[in-house]
């Protein structure tokens, strides 16, 4: 390839205490080119790219950008400089406007005498939402707001406003509706356009190796291969991700319920604004019940509502033929939940993993639950970070130092660790890497044979269709359709109710 490189990093390490994040990884990406990172949680992708957006340092190796050395002091610095990061998760402060997220540290250029000049701000501000697609958004908003989605929108509108030369994307377009992925795939395919570079971290293999014109997968902090367009095979990627050939099914491979006539959870008439519109469901026992449809579509407010985490206008929801008032009633009813946005809402990112896997469960664990015994709390925080293999140094390191997938398995472990009877999943697998995901399907189809009940809000039809007993598809607010579990079911069946 005789293309002029963007970035080029040589002979990169670094670790976290004894873990080993990245060992001597090299690689490169040119102009005009889409170049792919893929591997497992924890494999090092979005360490090294976050080294080289200025997020953090390395403790060996060099760095070049358009040749230079480079070591840009922080990512506001390594933005001005042209290399931008979109990250997996969110990045804007709640309690100021979009458009000061999107200037954040920047308002001086919008200074008048000793007041910042707010209209033009603002004016700037939609200018650079509106280029991206998401006009949809009005700068002046309060960004506490926005629904996770449009957070991101905002974020990535922040980066494009400075006209990058290397974007990087870390597993973003998972957060993400078709919409929103849309959105991000043209940015992409622009910057290809003008010579310009994007370096694209994905779990999805299909997605990766659609928008991609180079793949590089690394496992356990090292380059293993870098596949051409050319060599791109699904299987060969999978093996080299993993190190293994995954066996056995991926999906459920059955097509017979083994859900009973016991209803453990009714919603009668639900509303609340314009995200729930008389609705109405019934969960069973050893049912995985799913519900898809549009990013706004009322599914994720759902999922808050069903466990008393936002209460209805109007209508009533029971479990075990009881009314729940609130989160602590729903767990002593045996309920877990898992929220799509995992940083704000299912986990506290600056505590340790033992705290926040063992505050679910202190009623397993605490005698007459008051009196903690580290020995008892360890004990009980050690099988959940086996049983889920979560990839730490030990149960007291920080939340916030573990990649997504990690986090993501922290967050499942607090409610499996309970045994939780019913499970309201949001997104579950989202920024888990294959592996990692077809482990969470097998937990969650034995759960199932066991008599447990989950339902599993997801904006993945191959998730939704290949786990799903039956799919409700639900559309401003409401249930427009009832899928059952076919070997037929395809997603175009299910996107024909959803738009």
């Amino acid at each position: 390839m005789n293309k002029t490189k963007t970035v080029e990093i040589k002979h990169m390490s670094k670790r976290f205490g004894p873990t080993v994040a990245l060992n001597d990884v090299s690689f490169e990406a040119y102009r005009g080119e889409i170049l792919g990172l893929i591997g497992e949680n924890g494999s090092g992708k979005s360490t090294s790219t976050s080294i080289f957006a200025g997020m953090q340092a390395a403790d060996e190796g060099e760095m070049f950008f358009l040749g230079e050395a480079w070591a840009p002091k922080s990512m506001t610095d390594a933005l001005k400089q042209g290399v931008g990061m979109i990250v997996q998760e969110s990045g804007t402060v709640a309690g100021i406007t979009v458009a000061e997220n999107i200037f954040l540290g920047e308002t001086k250029e919008f200074m008048r005498g000793p007041f910042v000049d707010r209209k033009r701000m603002f004016a700037e501000a939609q200018k650079a939402l509106d280029q991206i697609g998401a006009g949809h958004i009005r700068a002046e908003m309060v960004t506490a707001a926005l629904d996770f989605q449009d957070r991101k929108l905002s974020e990535i509108a922040k980066v494009m406003a400075q006209n990058p030369t290397v974007l990087v994307v870390d597993e973003t377009t998972t957060a993400l509706s078709q919409m929103g992925r849309d959105i991000i795939y043209g940015i992409m395919n622009r910057m290809k356009e003008e010579d310009k570079t994007v370096i694209f971290i994905s779990h999805d293999l299909d997605e990766i190796m659609e928008k991609c014109d180079r793949l590089t997968v690394l496992r356990d902090g090292q380059i293993i291969r870098t596949f051409t367009k050319e060599e791109f095979d699904a299987d060969q990627i999978r093996t080299s991700m993993i190190g293994r050939e995954l066996s056995g099914s991926f999906y459920r491979n059955d097509f017979d319920s083994v859900a009973g006539e016991e209803v453990v959870l009714e919603a009668d008439d639900l509303c609340l604004g314009n995200q729930l519109d008389h609705l109405s469901l019934k969960l069973h026992a050893g049912e995985i019940l799913g519900i898809g449809g549009l990013s706004h579509c009322g599914m994720h407010t759902l999922g808050k509502v069903l466990f008393a985490a936002e209460m209805p206008e109007a209508g009533t929801f029971t479990v075990h033929g009881k009314t729940i008032r609130n989160e602590a009633e729903a767990m002593r009813e045996s309920m877990g939940y898992v929220a799509k946005d995992r940083d704000v809402e299912s986990l506290c990112v600056d505590a340790s993993i033992k705290d926040n896997i063992s505050v679910a469960g202190l009623d397993k664990f605490a005698v007459k639950n008051f009196l903690i015994l580290p020995s008892k709390e360890k004990k009980y925080v050690d099988a959940q970070v086996e049983a889920l293999r979560i990839k730490c140094r030990d149960a007291d390191q920080y939340v916030s130092a573990l990649s997504g997938g990690n986090k993501q398995k922290v967050a499942f472990s607090k409610w499996t660790g309970r045994d939780s009877e019913i499970l309201i999943l949001d997104c579950p697998t989202r920024g888990v890497d294959i592996g990692v995901k077809q482990a969470m399907y097998q937990l969650m189809d034995q759960m199932r044979k066991e008599g447990k009940s989950i339902l599993l809000i997801s904006e993945e039809m191959a998730e939704l269709i290949g786990m799903s007993d039956r799919l409700l598809v639900m559309k401003d607010g409401k249930v427009q359709k009832e899928l059952l579990r076919s070997p037929a079911l395809s997603e175009a069946d299910v996107i024909t109710y959803m738009i």
